[in-house]
């Protein structure tokens, strides 16, 4: 699977590991930095892992920061994605059952390497169920987008 990923400073450690796993796994790893520890802003950083999302570039991304908050947010804001911020196993396969989410976050400062990794591994790996009643909810919930 081809996926984008992308972080602040914050969370620079936890996507250089995810990188490298996701890398181990067989995906292929779009990464769009940051690179360093220098302080830096979010946004510059998960809005084009968005938008390679989103323009079916990538077919799903994760976005990285201290809380997961910001990146969230910013993902949120690109016409076509559905970005959860994950801090949970069940949660990471509910948002896939249910919501159909193409993106997800992480804050760093909140969720460890290793539940890191189990999230990541549940979210990649559970479909969407395709059920009548949560198509209907996602595409009101895109409707919201026009």
């Amino acid at each position: 699977m081809k996926l984008s990923i992308a972080c602040d400073h914050g969370a620079l450690d936890l996507k250089n590991a995810l990188v490298k796993r996701l890398t181990q796994q067989g995906h292929e790893v779009k990464d769009f930095g940051t690179h360093t520890l220098d302080s830096c802003d979010y946004p510059d950083f998960a809005a084009p892992a968005a938008q390679a999302v989103a323009s079916g570039e990538c077919e799903k991304g994760i976005v990285l920061c201290t809380t997961g908050i910001g990146v969230s947010i910013t993902c949120n804001k690109v016409k076509g994605v559905r970005c959860a911020l994950l801090s949970d196993v069940m949660s990471a396969r509910m948002t896939r059952e249910h919501n159909d989410t193409n993106m997800m976050a992480i804050g760093a400062g909140v969720v460890g390497q290793m539940l890191a990794f189990e999230i990541v591994d549940t979210w990649l790996d559970t479909a969407f169920s395709g059920e009548a009643r949560h198509q209907r909810r996602i595409d009101k919930v895109m409707a919201l987008e026009k």
